[in-house]
């Protein structure tokens, strides 16, 4: 595991960005919760890349997607996005696949609904 520690002087603009930990010779997975303009993990993607990765894929959880976002993402050294459809994707992308949340949030709803756990739905047993 490695952080991409950012220091942002105003909103959407990264002032500068550190890498904590070696990626040399890895493939990299780097997580998020929301993607806007996607400036910064197409510059931590980059800073992987220059450290040594020898590939960056990313997930996310929203993907706001605002802005010049599609065409920094495609632009970009990522091999892929994987995000969820918790937003609709305004445009096709050959970098970006969205995965349903449909049936996770049905029955979350579900189970609320009938007074049922859903802890259940996002944890997994310990092994």
């Amino acid at each position: 595991m490695v952080i991409c520690d950012k220091y942002r002087k105003k909103p959407n603009e990264v002032a500068e960005m550190t890498l904590i930990g070696s990626v040399e010779g890895k493939d990299v997975v780097l997580v998020d919760d929301m993607i806007d303009t996607g400036g910064t993990l197409c510059n931590a993607a980059q800073l992987l890349m220059d450290k040594g990765a020898n590939s960056v894929r990313a997930l996310c959880t929203h993907p706001v997607l605002s802005g010049k976002a599609y065409e920094n993402i495609e632009k970009s050294v990522l091999s892929e996005l994987i995000v969820t459809n918790s937003l609709p994707l305004q445009k096709e992308s050959k970098k970006i696949k969205a995965l349903s949340v449909g049936k996770l949030f049905a029955q979350a709803i579900r189970n609320t609904h009938e007074h049922k756990s859903i802890n259940s739905l996002f944890l997994t047993p310990s092994i």
